[in-house]
């Protein structure tokens, strides 16, 4: 990885990018081009895709994601009983040790859509109102205007206003340092302390006003949940989500280790960190249930189609799921239209809903089409390995191009020669989504 610039010199733009933004990251893609936007109108019909996946494209735009720079990708795609699976590159950058199909990933912010559907299931059995106050439920741990404003709805779709706890937590970025993820690896956060954190941040605006990402939400959903059941967020989740699901190699991980085979798990920081250190074992309670799940891209299909078909939430609460607000860029370009915990994203030949997350050296990406017939879920370990400028807005590398290239692949079954105009796909914190650090 080259590194133009001094340490110096990024400490500015990153410390921007974290303070503005969330660590756990919303998939953002590029603009379409002009030739594309117009068949990527709004519509609630299954995507016009190819009948049948075309296993060399998968696999040559698979290898493109890590030729262009990436250590390894996992990805798992569907088209009705069809599967495909494939992986390509490195788990271990030291001992060459290669990436497999079906290894396990931190899923980051995918988790939100497992927490999501939790508390729509309260929703479904009367214990919770959506446009209820939080404060209702939770006037201690959300008191005041806010607790008497907020309303569950806000936390699931980001337009609470309530700031993001990460810098407050890992604060050596406000100094341009690492030091904090390394000092905290093993620390235990009570999501009750990371509340409070985020309360503490300057509000992103009036509650219902405009949307901002901010794990906070999550971490209350998390505690509301547990209100409402009487349970452990996580053993709820566990029960009534990832077992109804059907998932086998999907959970809260226990310990800072990650049970099954892994990928080790690269954070580059925007070159803060460099080389790339591994941060695959680490104390998750920092995400708690805006983000600590570790999946499989298998696991993360069979999620999406149990949920998509009705099997976890019923109808009307799914098309709560669904009711969405528009994310837009500093521009005011259309980026996604964000629900509860899921988001839906425009493509050339239809709407996909899903979610993507990024941890420490971890990101994921998974979309499915309205009736879950197509799909694709992928896994790439190493992280923030974009440029900043000087303002902490991520430029796009020649990686986030390739995703953009294999995604359209999976999921439009684009012949190669259409390839050539697809968007990127880059993880990165929601800081170009709000201004910059000043």
């Amino acid at each position: 990885m080259v590194l133009a610039r001094s340490r110096r010199s990024l400490r500015r733009p990153v410390a921007a990018a974290l303070v503005s933004g969330a660590l756990l990251a919303t998939w953002t893609a590029a603009p379409l081009p002009a030739t594309a936007q117009a068949s990527s109108a709004v519509t609630a019909s299954p995507p016009a895709v190819a009948s049948a996946l075309d296993p060399a494209l998968l696999r040559t735009t698979l290898d493109g994601v890590h030729d262009a720079g990436m250590y390894g990708i996992l990805s798992s795609v569907r088209d009705g009983a069809e599967r495909w699976a494939g992986a390509s590159g490195v788990a271990d950058v030291r001992t060459g040790r290669p990436v497999t199909p079906g290894m396990q990933h931190r899923i980051g912010s995918v988790s939100k859509a497992f927490t999501s559907v939790a508390l729509m299931q309260q929703v479904q059995r009367g214990r919770l109102d959506l446009d209820a106050p939080i404060g209702r439920y939770l006037p201690a741990l959300v008191p005041g205007e806010r607790g008497r404003t907020v309303t569950t709805r806000m936390l699931l779709n980001h337009t609470s206003g309530i700031g993001e706890y990460f810098i407050a937590a890992f604060p050596s970025f406000l100094e341009g340092s690492t030091a904090s993820l390394d000092d905290n690896r093993f620390t235990t956060f009570r999501p009750e302390q990371l509340v409070r954190l985020g309360l503490a941040q300057p509000p992103t605006g009036a509650p219902g006003e405009l949307w901002s990402y901010s794990n906070t939400n999550y971490v209350i959903a998390g505690l509301l949940l547990e209100k409402l059941t009487g349970t452990g967020a996580e053993d709820y989740i566990t029960r009534e989500v990832i077992d109804r699901a059907g998932l086998r190699h999907t959970y809260f991980p226990r310990t800072p280790f990650i049970t099954g085979p892994h990928a080790k798990m690269y954070e580059a920081m925007y070159g803060l960190i460099d080389p790339p250190r591994d941060y695959s074992v680490y104390n998750m309670s920092w995400a708690y249930t805006a983000g600590a799940i570790v999946s499989t891209m298998d696991d993360l299909n069979a999620f999406y189609r149990a949920l998509l078909g009705g099997r976890l939430v019923g109808a009307a609460q799914l098309a709560e799921m669904q009711r969405t607000v528009p994310v837009t860029d500093g521009q005011g370009n259309l980026l996604m239209h964000y629900g509860l915990g899921i988001y839906a994203q425009d493509l050339p030949c239809g709407r996909f809903w899903g979610h993507d997350g990024s941890v420490l050296g971890a990101g994921t990406v998974t979309l499915s089409s309205p009736d879950a017939r197509r799909q694709s879920s992928i896994a790439i370990n190493l992280m923030k390995y974009q440029s900043l400028d000087e303002n902490g807005k991520v430029q796009p590398h020649a990686i986030d191009f390739a995703m953009g290239r294999h995604l359209l692949a999976a999921l439009c079954g684009a012949p190669a020669d259409a390839l050539k105009g697809a968007p990127a796909v880059t993880l990165f914190p929601t800081a170009n989504l709000t201004p910059a650090l000043r």
